[in-house]
């Protein structure tokens, strides 16, 4: 059979598409498929059984005493890393585009904790943290006695919340520099004419032009904060006293520590939901902070 030219063209648009739609079917809606089948299943991985169970894993939520502790936790984690993660990007942005010298060093000392590995980050950040650690140690030389960061209650989400800012911050950082070297010239050397000072210029010219980005970085932000696991496991362990028990962390416990499947993949289906509600939330709302959209 003979095909046209815009067969042709079809069909190779497809053939391409094809590696990246196999996967996405086959690593995300089918393990998805599979967390909402198993949610509403009680099952019993020591037997391998398995009978429908309804809502009943959801029901159990609002008699579970851990989850209001977990979605506090949850919550505080994520207010808290997107404010001092995107706060900080976007200064040292500000800072780097002043091109003073040195920028380019201080750009890549900035950006180097991205590509380390995750877990090799967080357990040197687990030694330096400890109460004998490194960062004990450098505050006892000046006369001051640090707290047991991981294991103080006051202490210890404010030390996982930093150790993942500073691991993913370049990468906001980089964001925003390349959103603010976008900004025309003309349009700041005119606000410079007008009289507008360094705050008004910032407020008035650099956030509305640079809000593309700040979108993208929030998105991305807030949905890497509610699935945060590795910085958890290897710093708290979620305590003390469930002050650091986020979500994820938690879904795991109940899934794979308790062999409570039905019940984890609940929790997993409310983290989707999660995640999916407040990313359509800050889409709906970005006509009224994005300068680009009308």
């Amino acid at each position: 059979m003979t095909l046209t030219s815009k067969k042709r063209d079809e069909l190779a648009g497809w053939l391409f598409i094809a590696p990246q739609a196999l996967g996405f079917l086959a690593f995300v809606v089918a393990p998805l498929a599979a967390v909402v089948w198993y949610s509403v299943q009680d099952v019993n991985l020591l037997a391998g059984t398995s009978t429908f169970a309804g809502a009943d894993n959801y029901a159990k939520l609002f008699d579970d005493p851990t989850a209001p502790k977990v979605a506090r936790a949850t919550a505080i984690f994520c207010v808290g890393l997107v404010v001092l993660n995107l706060a900080l990007a976007l200064s040292l942005a500000l800072l780097l585009n002043l091109k003073l010298r040195g920028t380019t060093v201080f750009r890549t000392i900035f950006f180097s904790p991205v590509v380390v590995t995750l877990v090799a980050w967080t357990i040197v950040w687990n030694f330096l943290l400890q109460d004998n650690g490194g960062i004990n140690a450098l505050l006892q030389a000046i006369g001051v006695d640090g707290p047991n960061w991981l294991r103080g209650n006051g202490t210890a989400m404010l030390s996982v919340i930093v150790v993942q800012v500073l691991k993913n911050v370049g990468l906001n950082m980089v964001l925003f520099l390349a959103a603010l070297q976008g900004i025309p010239t003309s349009i700041m050397e005119a606000s410079q004419l007008d009289g507008a000072g360094p705050w008004r210029r910032f407020r008035s010219v650099i956030l509305p032009m640079i809000s593309p980005t700040t979108l993208l970085t929030a998105i991305i932000t807030v949905a890497g904060a509610l699935q945060v696991f590795a910085q958890i496991q290897v710093l708290t362990l979620g305590g003390p006293a469930d002050s650091t028990n986020v979500l994820v962390f938690y879904f795991y416990q109940q899934a794979f520590a308790n062999h409570d499947l039905g019940y984890g993949s609940a929790l997993a289906a409310v983290l989707f939901l999660v995640i999916l509600v407040l990313t359509l939330l800050q889409w709906r709302m970005r006509r009224r902070w994005v300068f680009h959209e009308a």
